[in-house]
């Protein structure tokens, strides 16, 4: 929790030094010279006015979150763009007549995020190949991860991607947690249920609570809560697993963990990967369904097959697609990783939480087909 106290302060510094930062650079655009008679003041107090003002539109029309991610990068590509016309300058030993550095950071940017709002709001198909030296028949999983309701797409956007989903014939599907956040609606969250019951697979369909399912402000907030979710999930076929173990076709299991915040965020307990497997035939193939990514020494240990995750967003941001492994808060951000005969998968998210760009990956679903090798 220190960590992230420390990197929200850091963000926090880092905003404001950027929104002054590209007020001093847009002063030095030719315009700003002729709307204030080239008096200083007047620039300096109106280019204040519009970045700040900018900033207060992009937290009012999308939220607080996503303004200062426009911020951050609008200063980060300025500062290098800056940088570049300094060198340029040294070697060819002039100073540009205009404000080129402006011009080219400013389109690099907008480029950059609206690239990241297509890459957040478009929902890609990611497959992964796995072997298996134990007895399984060919097995096709669908996953999917953070859909976050309400977000990207609303209850009908996702009867939609759902239906890409099943087209794929997968044998299960499987949700691995933050199916819901503290803005969904119950209006989106009971519809979005009931195109699960309509989708169709061997197997059934497997859900595993996310840090979100629960709601970090009560029940009142978004008009329903854990218990009421549950239930809505349960009457459209949907099998949720809390430390619980499911015994699929006497062919696999599938175990699904509470999440990791029951235990860091809410001081509770969760069971160790050693005692969910206690019991299990080893020979069978396991699924382990676990919303976060950090427990991969033990789950390894274990001997479990299969650890599907989300949660990191796939580290939602280039270039700080790496912050959460850096800080010891993932074992991994995404994509496929292989630790003795263990396989582990983290997806990028079917959707978002507040920040609506994704600069560093790609929002996706995973089909993943298994088979003995």
């Amino acid at each position: 929790m220190t960590m992230w106290l420390i990197i929200m302060w850091t963000t926090l510094a880092v905003t404001g030094i950027g929104l002054v930062y590209l007020s001093s650079r847009l002063e030095k655009f030719g315009f700003m010279d002729k709307l204030t008679d080239c008096r200083p003041k007047r620039k300096s107090v109106l280019s204040i006015v519009l970045v700040f003002g900018l900033f207060a539109l992009i937290g009012w029309q999308i939220n607080f979150m996503n303004a200062i991610v426009c911020t951050v990068y609008f200063a980060l590509v300025w500062a290098l763009c800056d940088f570049a016309n300094w060198l340029i300058i040294k070697i060819r030993r002039k100073i540009f007549k205009r404000y080129y550095a402006g011009v080219c950071a400013f389109v690099i940017s907008i480029a950059a995020l609206a690239c990241g709002w297509y890459l957040d709001h478009q929902v890609w198909q990611t497959d992964y190949n796995l072997n298996t030296q134990k007895s399984v028949r060919p097995l096709k999983i669908a996953m999917f991860a953070d859909s976050h309701l309400g977000t990207t797409f609303d209850a009908e956007g996702f009867a939609v991607h759902l239906a890409n989903i099943q087209a794929q014939q997968p044998d299960m599907l499987i949700i691995a947690g933050d199916f819901v956040d503290d803005d969904t609606s119950r209006e989106d969250m009971l519809k979005a249920c009931q195109a699960l019951g309509k989708f169709q697979t061997r197997y059934g369909t497997y859900f595993a609570f996310g840090n979100h399912d629960s709601g970090y402000y009560g029940s009142a907030y978004r008009g329903f809560g854990v218990h009421e979710l549950i239930v809505a999930l349960q009457q459209n076929g949907v099998k949720v697993l809390r430390d619980d173990t499911v015994l699929v076709d006497n062919e696999l299991y599938v175990i699904g963990r509470r999440d990791l915040s029951d235990v860091r965020e809410k001081h509770g307990a969760r069971q160790s990967m050693q005692e969910l497997m206690q019991n299990l035939d080893n020979q069978k193939y396991t699924i382990v369904i676990d919303h976060q990514p950090a427990d991969y020494a033990a789950q390894a240990d274990a001997g479990v097959d299969l650890v599907l995750s989300g949660h990191t967003h796939g580290g939602q941001l280039f270039p700080f697609n790496q912050v959460g492994k850096w800080i010891g808060a993932n074992d991994r951000i995404y994509g496929l990783e292989k630790r003795g005969n263990t396989n582990f998968i983290v997806t990028s998210g079917i959707s978002d939480w507040a920040i609506k760009f994704k600069t560093g990956t790609k929002s996706e679903y995973v089909i993943v087909n298994v088979e003995q090798k």
